[in-house]
């Protein structure tokens, strides 16, 4: 196993599980929404708001694909399953983990993400973002972490990736 790849929807806790298993596996944790924000300097809904989603989303994918690193959990934005390049090229990198969490889970955690930076392609509430974006992490991913599976407790869904990635030879579900 090389390299982590944790997508999924905002507030699934790929921020938090990415660093608990950067830290169980003596690896590098990168939270590429932090990547774009040192970058260009903005916050992602400052980025958003002044550019378009279009722009963000053509800025995202060129920075995911820019990416070089080993032996690191990666964390990446909800929205990085819109870009085909930076998925192709993550997925060339390591293993991609879908963290999946259920639409009441997901609007629990998440409240107003107004200020989140949150992309939202083609409607304006939580249940069309969910829809949307669901199948492109089912279609990127080498495995899924069903969250429900485990109450939502993040402790355990770190533990459940680190046994997902290690039961295989190669480190990939693939």
């Amino acid at each position: 196993m090389n390299n982590i790849i944790l997508i999924g929807m905002p507030s699934s806790g790929k921020s938090t599980v990415g660093v608990l298993l950067a830290k169980a596996l003596g690896y590098r944790f990168l939270d590429t929404d932090l990547l774009i924000q040192e970058k260009t300097g903005q916050l992602l809904h400052e980025l958003i708001s002044e550019k378009g989603k279009d722009a963000f989303l053509a800025l995202e994918d060129r920075l995911l694909s820019e990416i070089c690193a080993e032996r690191t959990v990666i964390a990446t934005g909800g929205s990085a399953v819109y870009g085909k390049e930076a998925m192709a090229h993550l997925r060339s990198l390591g293993t991609v983990i879908y963290l999946k969490i259920d639409l009441d889970t997901l609007a629990a955690r998440l409240g107003d993400y107004t200020h989140r930076g949150v992309v939202q392609m083609h409607g304006n509430d939580l249940p069309s973002l969910f829809a949307e974006r669901t199948p492109l992490y089912e279609q990127y991913a080498d495995c899924t972490v069903d969250e429900a599976l485990l109450d939502g407790d993040l402790g355990r869904t770190m533990e459940a990736v680190l046994s997902t990635v290690s039961e295989k030879p190669s480190g990939s579900c693939r």
